[in-house]
C-alpha cells in the first residue's frame, strides 16, 4: 500500500515539474499531475529505456522527458478545442 502511495507521490511531482517546465498548466490540477506523471512515465521508458536515477519504480529522466512531451502535445490538442469553439 505505502508502494503505491508513493507511486502516486512522485508521479504528481513528475507531473507538476513537466508543466512548471512546459510553462503551461495540466487540466485537472493534482490528478491531471499524477496522470501526466504516470504516463509520461510510461511513455519515456518506453522510448529512452530505464536509465538515470530510479525513485519508487520512476527512472527520472525518462519519466521527466515523457512528461514533458505529453504536457506539450495535450497542451496543443487543448489550444486546437479551443480554437474550434470560439
Amino acid at each position: 500500500m505505502m508502494n503505491f502511495i508513493w507511486y502516486l507521490v512522485i508521479g504528481g511531482i513528475i507531473g507538476w515539474l513537466a508543466g512548471v517546465i512546459v510553462g503551461k498548466d495540466i487540466p485537472g490540477g493534482i490528478i491531471g499531475n499524477i496522470i501526466a506523471g504516470i504516463i509520461g512515465s510510461w511513455i519515456g521508458s518506453a522510448f529512452l529505456g530505464n536509465w538515470g536515477w530510479e525513485v519508487s519504480n520512476f527512472y527520472v529522466f525518462p519519466a521527466l522527458i515523457g512528461s514533458i512531451a505529453l504536457v506539450l502535445i495535450v497542451s496543443l490538442i487543448m489550444k486546437g478545442f479551443r480554437k474550434a469553439t470560439d
